[in-house]
């Protein structure tokens, strides 16, 4: 039986202020259009690439140190994730929902790294989205030359 791949959505669309790469999902706008007629192995293809990226940028500025303590915080704060999202990915959403409450990085599973080591987690969490932005971006223009090319 097969499982019903979700979307990646966080409910903060950014597509609708005028992006054509969404702050939340980091999806383009025509992903987000085109998500239902997707099969499921495209759906599934496209949530493990963005899920691969946000991984790679977050890595940049933070590491997951206690996977269990992040995961009672995500249940704490009701933070919606799906069930095979990388750790680190569930991070980026734990910041999001966070970022101006959480004081010690630490109580959440997380530590500073890299470019973090010296941000509170709210500037942390400011530089980290506009970093999957910039990554979001590429991943779109990448994408649009690829499919130039093999048309």
């Amino acid at each position: 039986m097969s499982q019903r791949i979700g979307t990646p959505c966080v409910g903060v669309c950014s597509t609708t202020v005028g992006d054509t790469v969404c702050r939340g999902c980091q999806r383009h706008l025509d992903e987000i259009r085109d998500w239902l007629g997707y099969d499921e192995a495209e759906r599934r293809r496209r949530i493990d690439e963005l899920d691969a990226l946000r991984v790679a940028v977050a890595a940049r500025f933070l590491a997951v140190s206690d996977e269990v303590l992040l995961e009672t915080q995500l249940v704490r704060h009701r933070i919606r994730v799906r069930p095979e999202q990388p750790p680190l990915s569930r991070a980026v959403e734990l910041l999001r929902v966070g970022r101006e409450r959480i004081q010690e990085l630490s109580r959440y599973g997380l530590v500073r790294q890299g470019d973090g080591l010296d941000l509170t987690p709210a500037r942390l969490f400011a530089c980290l989205n506009e970093a999957l932005g910039q990554a979001a971006r590429a991943r779109v223009d990448h994408s649009l030359t690829d499919s130039q090319y093999s048309g």
